[in-house]
């Protein structure tokens, strides 16, 4: 109840101050496990996409986010809780396989799951390369992964601004769902099928975003 509450109070003022246009939101399943693998280019990417989705999307995010101090901090932690995120530590070198890990199970439970295939915000608005663990998600559990592109948030809450600020021009865009049974043959070695995998959800990613892609 309390996330309804949470999410219904965030999308109306989304909606009144940033009035996002979205499109392709029919790509995204409304049950059933899925991955939805978007570009990276503000903060408040995390807030306006699980928002615009009609069902419950699981991010991992920073465990800063559920560590700070004070009025700010307990609002953070509150906030990122009630939305159901997933903590990582990231100067834990195993952190990132736990959160993958934990991730597995949002999508075995039928769940959303929504991950930055670059991993981290793009700081010059180019596209950069993908990491391969949504690939691992996919292949692991069988899911297909919805590719998004998000324009114009950069401009909403750019690198640096702690907080956004009411510009118009925020688009969503959702693309054709990539199904890993498909698109990955037998005879592949399973990191050559998780590079190949990361690589294709990147060109839709690019497709959908125009983005210039980074070396």
């Amino acid at each position: 109840m309390t996330y309804r509450i949470l999410k219904l109070v965030c999308s109306l003022l989304v909606y009144v101050f940033l009035r996002p246009q979205v499109t392709g939101l029919h790509n995204v399943p409304r049950r059933g496990p899925v991955i939805i693998a978007s570009n990276h280019l503000s903060v408040i990417d995390s807030i306006i996409l699980p928002l615009v989705v009609p069902r419950h999307v699981t991010f991992i995010a920073k465990a800063e986010y559920w560590t700070g101090r004070g009025l700010k901090g307990r609002l953070s932690r509150w906030f990122f809780t009630t939305m159901g995120h997933i903590p990582v530590d990231r100067d834990d070198p195993r952190a990132g396989q736990r959160s993958l890990q934990d991730a597995l199970h949002v999508l075995e439970r039928g769940g959303a799951f929504g991950i930055y295939p670059e991993g981290t915000r793009s700081r010059d608005g180019r596209l950069h390369p993908g990491r391969t663990g949504v690939a691992w998600l996919a292949l692991a559990g069988g899911t297909p992964v919805v590719p998004v592109a998000m324009h114009g948030t950069e401009k909403v809450q750019p690198v640096g601004r702690r907080l956004p600020r009411p510009v118009r021009g925020v688009r969503v865009e959702f693309g054709v769902p990539i199904d890993p049974n498909r698109q990955i043959t037998a005879t592949l070695r399973p990191a050559q099928a998780r590079r190949e995998l990361t690589d294709q959800v990147m060109t839709s990613i690019h497709q959908l975003s125009g983005q210039e892609l980074a070396a």
